[in-house]
């Protein structure tokens, strides 16, 4: 649908609405906290999630050394994603991203659905990962509740996002050290091995890659799944931009450095794992791609290090998680797309979007105990292709942006997507691509049919505030 907006304001979080006025939550803005070397940690850190330590498993034992490839033609796409949502976040700075620039492009009612999808996957992603960290917890301290680890947790990161923006910088930075640092060793460690020059081990040359299709296309095919929703949340970088010293210069280092970072860190490990273990071996699954090749170098306790940088893998994600979501809300509330409360800022810090982007991580918490058969897994299933959806609302909006910044602002092109248009259409041929895949495969097919759902509801709603507000 062509939007009706006049010329936006450049402003962050400041979407252009049908009467040109978008109303502000209050007159306090952000603060502008974060340094460029929180930033840029962020970038660095955010492509090392749970889901590179935990849920590759899965996606080597069925995909076999072909995992590789996986990743890689899934990295290539989130490449381009990356890129075109640098472009517009470099020209117009926003805790909205995608969202803010949604509506630009697209109108209101884009802007409404990508943001509330996504606030509904960043908060459901906090509980999973607070389930996830007490997991690991526990196992450490045997009869203690999960519950309680969870509740501290929130606790803990509720109160890190309600403080100053800097404190969720200099958690993510020290979080996201660490876990450079771990995997940073691991590749040194298995690039050794493989090359025979590690003491102590053999390299396995090419043993383990002859069967490199072990379960036909159909592995490829949920390995390549598997590998694309592995890459969600490098997008949280271009929402803390908006609060950086220096919006625009974070916001093109990120993403000019990003096809290295997923090159060396998803690809690389990868490679390095399925070279040194084989790819039927138990362990994989059982005990985790990175452990399983620890212990196929000998190396004592590889297991307990691993699960402390897996514990913090999670525990980074849920701070970053409850960080995004507050943001997103905010940005939403300020472009008039949801509860004027939500868009309130004490000390530079949307609070009450803090509070209840956390609360809605706990509920999460709390349906996982209560109804784990049936509300929980319905949740789960809803923002199963959230991550696409956002993507196809990123790509389109780049397609109309980019003209209209050729046109009328060409100075603010300082990241510029590749091969524009061509590149984005491959890009959303890709995207179409997944979709198709993942009506496919029983698994996926529902996420796919239960995002579907919410997103056309969402759609719905969005389309209909916007023709309201539009007779007014």
């Amino acid at each position: 649908m062509p939007s009706t907006s006049p010329k936006p304001s450049t402003s962050p979080d400041q979407g252009a609405s049908p009467a040109g006025t978008p109303p502000k939550a209050d007159g306090v803005s952000l603060s502008h906290g974060l340094k460029q070397r929180h930033l840029s940690m962020i970038a660095l850190g955010g492509v090392i999630g749970a889901g590179l330590f935990v849920g590759s498993g899965a996606g080597i034992a069925a995909a076999g050394p072909s995992i590789v490839l996986a990743y890689t033609l899934s990295g290539l796409l989130v490449m381009l994603v990356m890129r075109m949502l640098g472009e517009m976040s470099a020209a117009y700075p926003s805790s909205g991203s995608f969202s803010a620039h949604a509506e630009r492009a697209i109108g209101p009612w884009a802007g409404f659905t990508a943001g509330w999808s996504f606030w509904v996957l960043l908060c459901t992603a906090v509980g999973l990962e607070g389930i996830g960290a007490a997991k690991i917890v526990t196992g450490w301290l045997p009869g203690t509740p999960e519950w309680a680890w969870v509740a501290l947790f929130m606790v803990v990161f509720c109160g890190t996002n309600l403080a100053a923006v800097k404190n969720f910088g200099e958690f993510e930075f020290w979080f996201a050290a660490l876990k450079v640092g771990a995997i940073t060793l691991f590749l040194g460690l298995g690039v050794l091995a493989v090359a025979g020059v590690l003491p102590g081990t053999d390299s396995p040359g090419a043993s383990h890659l002859t069967d490199f299709l072990p379960n036909g296309g159909e592995g490829l095919v949920i390995g390549l799944l598997a590998s694309v929703f592995a890459y969600g949340g490098l997008e949280t970088v271009t929402i803390a931009a908006a609060e950086s010293e220096n919006p625009v210069k974070g916001v093109a280092s990120a993403v000019r450095t990003a096809m290295w970072r997923i090159a060396l860190f998803y690809i690389g490990s990868m490679a390095v794992i399925v070279t040194l273990v084989p790819w039927d071996s138990p362990a994989v699954v059982e005990d985790g791609p990175y452990v399983a090749a620890l212990d196929r170098l000998g190396i004592e306790g590889a297991g307990q290090v691993m699960n402390v940088v897996v514990l913090v893998a999670l525990l980074s994600a849920m701070n970053a998680n409850i960080y995004g979501a507050s943001r997103i809300a905010y940005s939403l509330v300020r472009r008039g797309q949801g509860p004027k409360a939500l868009g309130r800022v004490s000390g530079g810090v949307p609070r009450i979007a803090v509070l209840a982007s956390s609360v809605f991580g706990f509920l999460c918490v709390l349906l996982s105990y209560w109804r784990p058969d049936d509300v929980f897994s319905w949740l789960l299933n809803m923002i199963g292709a959230v991550i696409l959806v956002v993507w196809i609302f990123i790509a389109v909006s780049q397609l109309r942006l980019r003209r209209r910044l050729e046109r009328e602002e060409p100075e603010k092109l300082v990241v510029r997507m590749w091969g524009f248009p061509w590149l984005t259409w491959v890009a959303l041929a890709g995207m179409a691509a997944v979709f198709v895949l993942m009506a496919r495969e029983p698994d996926t097919r529902v996420q796919l049919y239960s995002t579907g759902t919410m997103t056309l509801a969402l759609a719905a709603v969005g389309y209909a505030r916007q023709r309201a507000r539009a007779r007014s």
